[in-house]
């Protein structure tokens, strides 16, 4: 059935009303902040990478070479092998928006009220956003699935038993084979920091917060190595963490003056902001999420970094154009021993 102007539903919202030239009131999103996608924008703060996966090198132990001698004592060199190879597959995006060329037309001139191509491209990266920040924060199932990217949660895992705390997080669940193909059984260091935590105080939470921050802290003996070096930190949570440690914040505070929320958006852990991230809200164990962004990066295949083509007209709508936005990526951890969580309970999302 061809379709008609007043059968198009964004045509006739766009034009029929008054309601202010070229302007909008955007309720199409849920969340009052999103981590994920402001993230891929920023190019300097991911890796661009060819082949048919992201592929790095880790080394394992050393080969035990080092030890006391006397004097002519006969050499003894010690050869092993201490590498091994890392690897994660790429998985694909893609968003899209089409426009028929008489819109376009209807749409213009005095009778123009929004750009409905603007709208109609806003709508699809909106809808990316969305669709990004909960697969950012959230695991495959299992092994088996194919097309989600490894979320947070598949490289920083929760390990931990009640009252527990060290480097526990192991192998991601649903995925025996271990993060990136090393199993925990076969390569211990291939843990992040795990705790459990009861209440949001200072003597519980933050006590416990403290220790894994000092204990992720990793600082490699020789210099050299990208891979282990920086210190980009940044820590995430819920509102049922951030609200009482706010409370805690004002409560060691004598000097509020009569701001009765004067703390609020000031929370920081070692002068380091604490993220509140929407998507987490809900999320079982109220997790905190500390993050080395040194180590767990975002990777690019290059060229398919949001590569947008179009508009091209539409094979079998020959007055309609689209639009499409790929993109090729996923999420890699050099060293998980570099990032820790806490939680009441296990957060693992593979929703």
């Amino acid at each position: 059935m061809a379709l008609q102007a007043e059968d198009i539903a964004d045509l006739i919202t766009t034009t029929q009303r008054d309601l202010g030239k070229l302007r909008w009131t955007d309720l199409s999103y849920d969340l009052q902040e999103y981590i994920a996608m402001p993230m891929l924008l920023q190019k300097e703060k991911v890796t661009f990478q060819s082949g048919h996966g992201i592929q790095w090198n880790i080394m394992t132990g050393t080969s035990g070479a080092a030890k006391d001698v006397g004097l002519y004592e006969v050499d003894n060199v010690n050869v092993a092998d201490v590498m091994t190879t890392a690897n994660v597959p790429w998985r694909h995006l893609t968003t899209n928006y089409a426009i028929e060329r008489r819109e376009i037309a209807m749409n213009t001139g005095a009778a123009q009220i929004v750009e409905l191509v603007r709208i109609r491209r806003n709508d699809s990266m909106i809808d990316l956003a969305k669709h990004m920040e909960q697969r950012f924060w959230s695991k495959p199932a299992t092994s088996t699935d194919t097309k989600r990217i490894f979320g947070v949660p598949y490289w920083i895992s929760y390990g931990s038993t009640a009252g527990s705390e060290g480097f526990e997080g192991g192998d991601p669940n649903g995925f025996s084979g271990g993060a990136a193909g090393l199993p925990t059984s076969t390569v211990s260091n291939w843990q992040n920091w795990s705790a459990d935590y009861t209440t949001v105080s200072s003597t519980d939470l933050v006590r416990k917060w403290r220790k894994a921050a000092t204990f992720t802290n990793f600082r490699p003996p020789v210099p050299g190595n990208p891979y282990s070096s920086g210190d980009r930190y940044g820590f995430y949570t819920n509102y049922d963490v951030i609200g009482p440690l706010e409370e805690v914040l004002e409560a060691q505070n004598d000097n509020l003056g009569n701001d009765i929320a004067s703390k609020d958006g000031k929370l920081l852990f070692r002068q380091i902001p604490v993220t509140w991230v929407p998507q987490l809200e809900g999320r079982t164990g109220d997790p905190i999420y500390g993050i080395n962004w040194s180590s767990l990066r975002i990777g690019f295949l290059s060229g398919e970094y949001m590569r947008e083509e179009g508009p091209r007209a539409a094979s079998n709508q020959h007055t309609v154009f689209q639009t499409h936005v790929d993109t090729t990526m996923n999420l890699y951890c050099t060293d998980r021993r570099r990032n820790f969580v806490l939680a009441t309970a296990d957060p693992d999302d593979a929703g």
